[in-house]
């Protein structure tokens, strides 16, 4: 009878190592697929990407974004003003949120 248990905990053991291995060696896996050369598609992807980033900073906004695209953006901002109010509406609004106060009741 202990020995049965023993050998029962043993295979649970064993089969929660194996998993946790597999879990282990898929994610080095992962990790080490970085160091390799990317397939041209992704590579010329990610290219474009950081091409893009280094043109919206030098430009401070969109890129290559011509006149209309800024008379729409100046006529969405008006219509959203007049709809909710004043503010800055091209940041994200902050929130507080106060801790409300308990108070035990008397017993």
């Amino acid at each position: 009878m202990l020995l049965g248990r023993i050998l029962r905990l043993s295979s649970l053991f064993h089969s929660a190592l194996s998993i946790q291995l597999r879990r282990n060696l898929g994610l080095s896996a992962i990790a080490f697929n970085k160091a390799k050369e990317l397939d041209p598609v992704q590579k010329l992807f990610l290219d474009k990407i950081r091409e893009y980033t280094t043109k919206s900073k030098q430009a401070g906004g969109p890129v290559d974004a011509g006149p209309e695209f800024q008379r729409d953006m100046e006529e969405s901002l008006a219509r959203l003003q007049r709809a909710y109010g004043e503010g800055d509406l091209t940041k994200f609004p902050e929130f507080k949120f106060e801790e409300p106060k308990f108070e035990e009741a008397p017993k």
